[in-house]
């Protein structure tokens, strides 16, 4: 005949409850049944990138097919992250081909000019200490750039603009007039005319 334990250890020829202390002893008798182990991660055998399991079938960095083996299914983009610049640089040079008919020979022996801009605020134009106005980029070679000429302005995100601020001969962006007073963004390597021959290139410091 057939032994079942009972919780308080007597033998019972019962199954449901013991047979010498009435115990109850069905629960007893099921075995219990472990959880299940966790998997463990994978490794991508293309990349070598560790991917939790019941991830997808597909690695998400380069796109190996887990399920079939095969490689590059998925077309993986990662965005583009743009470096925002840590400074900006200010290359001043003299171009004749600038001038007007009516311009004046270019002095010679000036620039290139390189000028950081580490102001939040870099007025362009020529020196006048009768007027009090003394600008971080001074082109006094040139009589066709006013005394306040334009700006060069660093906002809060790092992005460099520039104003024309009213100048009489006015001020080119990369051949276009600028509007008075209206701020225009930078980006490396932009260029600006003003003047008789003044050519002014932007550079990102990254």
């Amino acid at each position: 005949m057939d032994s079942h334990a009972c919780p308080k250890g007597h033998p019972s020829t019962e199954p449901d409850f013991c047979s010498e202390c009435g115990a109850k002893i069905q629960a007893a008798t099921q075995a219990a049944v472990p959880d299940a182990a966790p998997k463990p991660p994978e490794t991508c055998p293309d990349c070598g990138i560790a991917r939790a399991p019941d991830s997808g079938s597909f690695c998400e960095v380069c796109g190996h097919n887990f399920a079939t083996g095969a490689r590059g299914e998925i077309a993986i983009t990662q965005p583009a992250v743009e470096s925002p610049p840590v400074g900006w640089l200010a290359v001043i040079t003299i171009d004749p081909s600038l001038r007007e008919p009516d311009s004046p020979d270019p002095p010679a022996g000036v620039g290139p000019i390189t000028i950081a801009l580490d102001k939040p605020a870099n007025l362009i134009g020529r020196r006048s200490d009768s007027r009090a106005i003394f600008p971080e980029i001074a082109l006094n070679y040139d009589e066709a750039v006013s005394h306040r000429h334009a700006l060069l302005q660093r906002r809060d995100d790092g992005a460099l603009v520039l104003r024309d601020i009213g100048a009489s001969n006015g001020t080119k962006l990369n051949g276009q007039d600028l509007e008075p007073l209206v701020d225009k963004p930078l980006r490396d390597g932009d260029e600006f005319t003003l003047g008789h021959w003044t050519r002014i290139t932007i550079k990102a410091v990254t």
